[in-house]
């Protein structure tokens, strides 16, 4: 029979052959590394059996979806090595997550980080007996009835949680097997570093109300420098922890009266301004207005949103005059009404509406995390109501708006474009119209993106944008939604050429994303260093003793007349202790001022990124910083 290989070539091979096989008709080389296919666009075992027709890419190690699948078999072989160290204990769930893998243990015996030593030695057991993974499919009745033998209750659940007609595969390797849709690499001696790096309490199903099971986080890579690398990158990041260096430099605290609430304090909300500043100055360039509106509104408004139908469970609701209102979780229905405010004409599109909306969502508590995790932020939210024609140069503007935003800080970032998911609103049609334009903008503009099949809104599809900050590890930020529901369920009109009432379309889209997120990322991105232009206090006048005090608070105002953000340490403390402190709070710019600052024209000024720079006028230094500000320079501590 005939397969198509990834460079479109037809290959000849028998039937019931395998990816294995294809791999093998190529080269014996290749067959040797090649760990799974990709068949007709899903991933797949190398033992799988490939058809006529079949379009097939061969995927070593270095693929994403190798390392995947790695991990997810390196998850079976710590459930295998539990089981084997602690006979009673019963299985959970054990999926990849993002850099690692878990598992779930339902156990009498309670782990410590001790037992993860011993764990990881019977892993490395496992990985040295070279045992093959294989996949068997069994009817329902058969799946139940083999889980039930193996008393693996919580299996038992799954399965029974499964559509008819679903196969029910698993997973063999030596005496341990594990319910699993796969795919695996062919066989444990691939798995040459794991680490097991915590433990933690997990409800089954993420659910309160089920029993409370232990989970043990871990991660795995072909070779032990990856490793490695990865391990040190977790240190550097516990370095950078944003909670850890917020607190240091009086950025913004987490009160038990508010869980989830974040309290920006002054220097944190002297850094917000800053961020905002500059997302007016873009976005004014750009031609967008600015709108606000309201924290609460009523149920008929979400309603009319579909968030009450598909949304209300992450909103807080309240009784107003016996009524029901929601705070809102989205700016999204407050645009559309100001949209409303007046009849439009085709003349007036494209309308680009900015707004710096705050937003309540209810998260879980065991999901808050700092900044990165909250239940009110603020969010940089813009709307574009436009003619179907002006779809992709629509789309491409944004893009490349989001583009300068993020090289402005240094970040690199790839695209992910996502698809309509199971619960959305509107016809195949808008759905297709809306993928198609997205999609072809991306083209046009000659991006790399992945797909991200059925993770859209349920209103739209979506592009994504991911960061990549500098030790490494990607956040979500940016995003374009397109948008065809809400402009009929507010019924959004406007007058075209024909004289006709026509439906706009709608952008949804933010920058930053959650601000209050936002800084959280760039203060580990900067590990707290940041550049003089986003800095909350630029400049530190450092008083050598009490009488060079009312010197610098003179040079404080004269900087500040600048426009520059100066402080003056006035403390009765060593001058060398006051120095340290400074460069503790990563201030960009320090100047000593002695007897002989006082007697001369000149400054000692101390730069944390480039140490002494010697005696300048406060006119010569007021240019350099001011140029360095205005340019957005910066200097990113590299790991």
């Amino acid at each position: 029979m005939k397969v198509f290989l990834s460079d479109g070539s037809a290959l000849e091979v028998k039937d019931g052959a395998s990816v294995y096989d294809v791999a093998c008709e190529i080269s014996m080389g290749l067959a040797r590394v090649t760990i799974l296919g990709d068949v007709n666009g899903e991933i797949v075992d190398i033992n799988h059996k490939v058809k006529e027709n079949d379009k097939i890419n061969l995927l070593k190690m270095d693929a994403e979806e190798s390392l995947d699948a790695l991990r997810h078999t390196a998850a079976h072989i710590m459930a295998q090595a539990v089981k084997r160290l602690y006979p009673g204990t019963k299985l959970a769930i054990g999926p990849t997550i993002d850099n690692g893998f878990y598992y779930d243990f339902d156990s009498e015996h309670v782990f410590v980080e001790a037992d993860l030593v011993k764990i990881e030695k019977e892993i490395k057991n496992i990985v040295k007996e070279k045992l093959d993974l294989e996949r068997f499919e069994l009817p329902r009745d058969e799946a139940l009835k083999l889980m039930e033998e193996m008393g693996a209750d919580y299996k038992v659940e799954l399965i029974n949680d499964l559509p008819e007609g679903e196969k029910i595969s698993f997973y063999k390797q030596g005496e341990f097997t594990d319910l699993c849709r796969g795919p695996h690499v062919p066989n444990t001696k691939l798995v040459k570093a794991v680490k097991l790096l915590s433990v933690a309490g997990a409800y089954w199903r993420g659910n309160e109300n089920n029993k409370m099971l232990q989970r043990i986080y871990a991660t795995a890579f072909p070779k032990a420098s990856l490793l490695e690398m990865h391990l040190k990158r977790l240190e550097e990041a516990k370095k950078r922890d944003h909670r850890k260096i917020g607190k240091e430099q009086e950025l913004f605290t987490i009160m038990n009266e508010g869980p989830g609430f974040p309290f920006l304090l002054p220097k944190g909300t002297e850094l917000k301004n800053t961020l905002l500043e500059y997302w007016r100055e873009v976005h004014k360039k750009a031609d967008y207005v600015e709108i606000e509106t309201p924290l609460i509104l009523n149920r008929k408004l979400w309603e009319t949103s579909g968030h009450w139908d598909h949304y209300r469970e992450n909103m807080y609701t309240l009784k107003i005059d016996d009524n029901d209102y929601a705070i809102k979780p989205m700016n999204c229905p407050g645009g559309m009404l100001v949209y409303n405010t007046k009849l439009r004409s085709y003349k007036d599109f494209p309308i680009r509406m900015g707004e710096i909306g705050r937003v309540h969502r209810h998260e879980l508590s065991g999901a808050l995390h700092g900044l990165m995790r909250v239940r009110a932020f603020t969010q940089d939210d813009a709307h574009i109501f436009m003619l179907p024609s002006q779809i992709k140069s629509e789309i491409i503007n944004v893009v490349n708006l989001v583009d300068e935003v993020y090289s402005t800080f240094g970040f690199k970032y790839h695209i992910e474009l996502s698809t309509r998911p199971e619960n959305s609103m509107g016809s195949d049609e808008e759905w297709q119209l809306a993928e198609e334009s997205l999609e072809g903008a991306l083209i046009e503009l000659g991006v790399d993106y992945k797909l991200n099949p059925g993770d859209g809104a349920f209103y739209g599809p979506k592009i994504d944008f991911h960061l990549e900050d500098c030790i490494g590890r990607t956040w979500q930020c940016g995003t374009i939604q397109l948008d065809m529901q809400l402009p009929q369920r507010f019924d959004l009109n406007y007058i075209g050429e024909d004289g006709n009432k026509h439906k706009p379309i709608v952008i949804h889209r933010v920058v930053y994303g959650s601000i209050e997120r936002f800084i959280g990322i760039l203060i580990e991105h900067f590990a707290g260093r940041f550049p003089a232009w986003l800095a909350p206090v630029q400049v530190k006048f450092i008083p050598v003793a009490d009488r060079h005090v009312e010197f610098c608070n003179e040079m404080k105002k004269k900087f500040e007349d600048s426009k520059l953000k100066v402080e003056v340490d006035s403390r009765s403390e060593q001058v060398g202790y006051k120095i340290r402190e400074a460069q503790l709070e990563q201030i960009p710019y320090m100047i000593i001022v002695g007897d002989e600052e006082l007697n001369s024209d000149k400054l000692a000024i101390r730069s944390r990124d480039n140490g002494e720079l010697g005696k300048m006028t406060s006119e010569e230094f007021v240019e350099m910083i001011l140029k360095e500000i205005e340019t957005k320079a910066m200097k990113i501590q590299e790991f």
